[in-house]
């Protein structure tokens, strides 16, 4: 997209530029939308045009992520509920009984405990690694979307008649 943008308006084909950011689905495609379409108020109306626009897509990965971490924040806590539920089941063998119980008898709270404990860390570990290095890529993507999207438009903006950046 950054290539076939930069053409486009070295071969001063506005227009073509413009329509070609309108159907790109990229975030940068996006922000120069909306960028171009602001550039005759200027080039500061341009970038606050991108800027809007990038911080809304930015909010709406930030949510989409938000799910990953809620899942890894959650997941351990779901453990050790049931690694609580597990104790007091074997706590209430022991308690229920005048005579020392039969460790297969404690097994089974115990059991429950430990599977539960072990079911929320493999859910909450591999999604708390995913949220990161997600939350990573994005905060890399929106930087390189920042960058490249004023380079390009302040390309844009030096041809039009009687602008400059």
């Amino acid at each position: 997209f950054v290539e076939s943008f930069d053409m486009q308006v070295i071969e001063m084909l506005m227009q073509t530029a413009y329509e070609l950011s309108k159907i790109d689905p990229s975030i940068l495609g996006k922000c120069l939308a909306a960028g171009v379409e602001k550039i005759q108020g200027g080039f500061d109306a341009g970038m606050k045009a991108m800027t809007e626009v990038g911080e809304d897509e930015n909010m709406r990965m930030e949510h989409r992520l938000g799910y990953m971490a809620l899942i890894g924040t959650i997941a351990p806590m779901v453990g050790l509920l049931g690694t609580v539920d597990g104790m007091v089941a074997s706590f209430s063998v022991i308690a229920s009984r005048t005579s020392t119980p039969k460790p297969s008898e404690l097994a089974t709270g115990i059991s429950m405990a430990l599977v539960t404990t072990l079911a929320g860390l493999v859910i909450a570990i591999p999604a708390l690694m995913v949220f990161n290095l997600q939350k990573n890529y994005a905060m890399r993507l929106m930087f390189e979307t920042g960058l490249n999207g004023e380079n390009l438009l302040q390309e844009f903006a030096k041809l039009l008649p009687g602008k400059k950046p």
